[in-house]
């Protein structure tokens, strides 16, 4: 009997086309569901993620605001390439992350044991990053009300803010039951995200961060560059909302 040769890519698709109809074997259009929960679909239309509520700071007291402009200023400053994480909303991103799911860690297993863990193991503490940023920053205010005269973070000087975040970083300064070198990850890892992420969320304000790598943004089409290796990208980055002057 003749045998006819079968190409992995032929295995594939047939393994995936019988998947499909296995998969879609009983379900009508009616139940079909897409991500904004309607059918049918409409063409250039999709399913935008939650922005940033707008208005008054939904989870950080006047004292924590200003703790967070202050870390955040030093860690990613205004110079003279464009403005820092404070200045394109930083705090802002942070105040919705921290008001919603991400602050209550909605989706993270947060049950015990509680063991200690290693460094490579992320974030193994016990609360959720709400709680934990206002047990943090309490301590870190205490702290520097002990070593600084009775002022807190956001009221010494620069170069006292960068020794104090060395120390945090060095995980040298004692921060009761927080270890202060994990906050510190935490804090930088939060005013990075800031300061890239899309606008839409409260942080890169003007795209800021974007222009300031050359990152294009949410543009969805790039074949016509695909071939120019080398050559500098000029056109103006564009969030998910579009830009300020720009129609679709």
């Amino acid at each position: 009997m003749a045998k006819t040769p079968i190409s992995r890519r032929d295995v594939l698709s047939t393994t995936a086309l019988a998947g499909s109809l296995l998969a879609l074997r009983g379900v009508t259009s009616a139940q079909a569901r897409s991500i904004a929960g309607d059918v049918p679909w409409a063409a250039g239309v999709a399913a935008a993620p939650d922005g940033a509520a707008p208005g008054d700071f939904q989870f950080f007291t006047e004292n924590e605001v200003a703790f967070v402009d202050a870390a955040m200023a030093r860690l990613i400053p205004q110079d003279e390439l464009g403005p820092g994480a404070k200045e394109v909303g930083g705090t802002i991103f942070l105040d919705r992350q921290l008001a919603g799911p991400y602050g209550a860690a909605n989706r993270w297993y947060m049950q015990g044991p509680w063991q200690e863990g290693s460094k490579t193991q992320g974030y193994q503490t016990r609360l959720a990053p709400a709680q934990y940023y206002r047990v943090a920053i309490k301590a870190i205010d205490d702290h520097c009300r002990d070593a600084f005269q009775g002022k807190r973070f956001a009221e010494i000087s620069a170069d006292d803010q960068d020794r104090v975040l060395s120390g945090l970083e060095a995980g040298e300064i004692d921060l009761g039951d927080i270890k202060s070198d994990a906050f510190f990850d935490l804090l930088l890892q939060n005013t990075i995200e800031g300061f890239f992420s899309d606008p839409i969320y409260g942080g890169n304000r003007g795209m800021a961060g974007w222009t300031l790598i050359g990152f294009p943004g949410a543009r969805y089409d790039y074949r016509e560059f695909v071939s120019k290796h080398g050559q500098r990208f000029d056109l103006p980055p564009v969030g998910l909302k579009g830009r300020p002057g720009w129609t679709p």
